[in-house]
């Protein structure tokens, strides 16, 4: 079935964001005398704003409302944004691209004042149909909730569109929606093979995310790029 539809995750798929989420919470933890490792950042990988708070909250033992936590990282990250956006490679390539030929959407859980400065500092502002904020649906991936209310703002069956993301919940998110789903594993976080077995394909740079490729994609099995 022809896939009229693409819908991009944001942090770690359009920006190469998860080593700016990383060093703000290891910051975090360190002015408190605490330590964030790799395996807390995974579990907060991919997740609602009000997902990743909660395991910031358990993991590193916080006396602190959700909101604070939300109020500091949120300031943190977009004053390193401020001073340099790192977008992967080819990634406004990609977006460009695919919106020639298909319906484009953005579906990122990170708080509304972060996905806007993002937008604002990329020039990516006017390049989607629809945005859907994590902060505008009721659970957060790997739910499915966030696809689906961009399907529906966008009037598309989940089997004619694709979603790509660099997170396992992400990708759990996609399937559970019922789209098409390419993995593209941020630099640093590899995805283990039972979760991009999740994925219709698996590309290591958003330059390999092409109209080729989700034309492929519609009409086969698993695609591997290495």
């Amino acid at each position: 079935m022809a896939i009229e539809a693409v819908i991009y995750d944001m942090d770690g798929v359009l920006v190469d964001s998860e080593v700016y989420w990383d060093q703000a919470r290891v910051d975090f933890a360190a002015e408190r005398g605490l330590r964030w490792t790799e395996t807390m950042q995974r579990q907060a990988m991919g997740r609602s704003t009000i997902g990743w708070a909660k395991v910031m909250r358990e993991q590193l033992a916080l006396g602190m409302s959700l909101e604070a936590i939300i109020a500091e990282m949120k300031a943190r990250v977009i004053a390193q944004y401020e001073q340099r956006m790192p977008t992967r490679p080819g990634a406004l390539e990609s977006v460009a691209a695919l919106q020639a030929h298909y319906r484009i959407g953005l579906a990122s859980g990170s708080p509304t004042e972060i996905i806007k400065a993002v937008l604002r500092i990329t020039g990516l502002d006017q390049q989607f149909e629809v945005i859907i904020y994590g902060d505008e649906v009721p659970r957060g991936k790997p739910a499915p909730d966030i696809y689906l209310e961009a399907l529906r703002q966008l009037n598309i069956a989940p089997e004619r569109a694709l979603g790509i993301e660099d997170s396992a919940n992400g990708l759990r998110s996609l399937q559970a929606a019922g789209m098409f789903a390419v993995a593209a594993p941020s630099p640093g976080f590899p995805l283990p093979p039972n979760v991009l077995a999740l994925a219709d394909a698996h590309i290591p740079t958003l330059e390999d995310f092409t109209v080729d490729l989700v034309r492929e994609i519609s009409t086969s099995e698993q695609v591997v790029k290495h």
